[in-house]
């Protein structure tokens, strides 16, 4: 692979695979790791920067491998570790880097070190988990809540204790305050260095540690309906004690020194009653997280405002460091439904997809793509009797789960499975899926999959957009106008996220603007300082004093 920046991950796009939903190679229904090999190709024409595959480690499956029974094998669900090195050479040679997930804050409750834990209050790993005495009533030692519902305690009837479970019952928390805890999972993490990988995303990493005199939380003061669906009661919390403890700080700088001894890089998933101040705060410094990511864009609602309001806040949260850190947006991932169904209402018109991608790729950032987005593929319908995800059963109907995202991706329109499998996928492809098969979407210059391509290469001869800073300017809603600004060079974006046509009057220090081409994205108008972009509006450039322009041969022009 060729030698890149050591901060390669900043302003990086990224491609998420979900394994069991990517591509089966052996007929059982499920993705594997030899099924991502056979698309190395489709990846590489993406043009993105790099592939984070979320778990593919050894798992009883419960919570479909973010609960890990073995940190250093993989499953055979996903293949062998022959089967990831030889994975990791080919996307190294198509010139991707490798992001892997680690979940460390539990295990599956079939981890040996828990099997261990369990037996008695004094072996040797007694306390590699968060353990504690009932109430002199019996119950659990606080009002914690697990975020999948129901108390966050689980009585374990042979330590006769209660053990601390933030998600499923059957995952439980590893105690981050006990020294050999951190430097198992550190020993975990370097397994995986030894073996190539680039960076991590790192899940739930604010969960690591818990307040050690399990005081009770107390009630929110705004219900938190963005880290958790507003049928869930967890969000009626201020998560004070059960997870962002301060102690974390200092496990996060011991990860970010071995994580640069091997030059790889990190991305943490943040979850919070405030996501974006928890997000500065762990990127901060050059000596934690490179980057992180939450929740704040991944809602059911949407808006200009609400878009800028996100970005400026995270803008002014960074801006408190000396060292500012930085900031990963995501629009979709497999826990939330896909962004067309939840922003665009399963609009058929595949501008809104473009916009959406345009949108996530040209904000102050990285940016996380899910599998599926680059072909617009709306939220799946699964019925209760095919539901696998426990989550959705335990709030169903109000709330149907995660498996509507994960439905498999369709390769090829009329092949059996849509070509994920020729046996029964582990859940459903709907029909309105294999419309928007890869197949069908390889040779129409307009299709989503390929203004995904073009614009992903388009975007990366202009380093702006990729770190420069950004300013956002008054616009009437449903228009996103802003700039991105590096060096003598600025470029001004402005988009329609609203289904009519709409006409906007320029600032005056921004009139002197002329219409790029190659982005795909088409042109907007442009009239004595009022721009006219219909349904979505082309990006525009001002031109510094010394700046030419280049064009992008892979592009197709707008």
């Amino acid at each position: 692979m060729a030698k890149q920046s050591k901060a390669w991950w900043r302003g990086a796009v990224i491609y998420q695979i979900y394994p069991r939903s990517f591509m089966d190679s052996n007929g059982d229904g499920v993705g594997d790791l030899p099924g991502i090999r056979q698309h190395v190709p489709y990846l590489k024409r993406l043009n993105v920067d790099a592939v984070w595959i979320s778990p593919f480690f050894k798992s009883p499956m419960k919570d479909f491998g973010y609960d890990v029974a073995d940190y250093r094998e993989v499953d055979p669900l996903f293949g062998t570790l022959a089967d990831f090195d030889a994975l990791v050479a080919d996307l190294h040679k198509a010139g991707l880097r490798v992001i892997i997930d680690q979940v460390l804050s539990h295990s599956a409750d079939v981890h040996p070190w828990f099997e261990e834990s369990r037996q008695s209050r004094d072996n040797p790993k007694a306390d590699w988990y968060v353990w504690a005495d009932a109430k002199s009533d019996g119950t659990p030692p606080s009002n914690w809540l697990s975020v999948f519902g129901g108390s966050a305690w689980q009585w374990d009837a042979q330590r006769r204790q209660y053990y601390l479970h933030n998600f499923l019952v059957s995952q439980p928390d590893l105690n981050f305050h006990c020294e050999d805890v951190q430097q198992a999972t550190l020993d975990n993490i370097e397994f995986w260095l030894k073996r190539g990988v680039d960076g991590f995303r790192f899940d739930a990493c604010n969960y690591h540690f818990h307040d050690r005199k399990l005081r009770s939380n107390p009630p929110a003061a705004v219900v938190d309906d963005i880290t958790v669906t507003a049928a869930n009661p967890y969000g009626m919390q201020q998560h004070l004690y059960d997870k962002s403890r301060p102690q974390n700080l200092k496990f996060l700088k011991r990860l970010r020194k071995l994580l640069d001894q091997y030059g790889a890089a990190s991305v943490g998933e943040v979850g919070d009653d405030d996501s974006l101040t928890r997000m500065a705060e762990y990127t901060s410094g050059g000596d934690k997280l490179n980057q992180a990511y939450s929740f704040n864009l991944l809602t059911e609602h949407y808006s200009a405002e609400f878009i800028r309001g996100q970005v400026l806040a995270m803008e002014h949260h960074l801006a408190n460091y000396d060292k500012p850190g930085w900031v990963c947006w995501s629009v979709g991932n497999h826990d939330v439904p896909r962004v067309l169904t939840r922003w665009g209402h399963n609009v058929a018109d595949p501008q809104f997809s473009r916009m959406v991608l345009a949108l996530l790729t040209t904000l102050r950032g990285s940016s996380c793509i899910y599998q599926g987005d680059e072909l617009g593929l709306p939220e799946a319908d699964i019925p209760f009797d095919l539901l696998q995800d426990p989550y959705g059963k335990a709030f169903w109907p109000q709330f149907k789960g995660r498996d509507g995202c994960r439905a498999p991706m369709p390769w090829k329109k009329h092949a059996a499975n849509a070509g994920f499998t020729v046996g029964t996928p582990w859940l459903p492809i709907p029909e309105e899926h294999k419309a928007h098969a890869a197949t069908v979407q390889e040779r129409p210059l307009d299709s989503v999959l390929n203004f995904t391509r073009h614009f992903l290469a388009w975007r990366r001869h202009y380093p702006a957009l990729i770190r420069g800073d950004i300013k956002f300017y008054k616009a009437p809603e449903p228009v996103l106008l802003f700039t991105r600004k590096l060096d003598d060079t600025t470029i001004l974006v402005a988009l329609n996220l609203g289904d009519a046509e709409m006409r906007v009057t320029l600032p005056g220090t921004l009139h002197n603007v002329i219409p790029l081409s190659g982005h795909g994205l088409g042109r907007g108008l442009i009239d004595d300082g009022v721009i006219d972009p219909g349904r979505l509006a082309a990006l525009l450039l001002r031109f510094g004093s010394s700046f030419t322009p280049k064009r992008c041969g892979s592009a197709r022009a707008g």
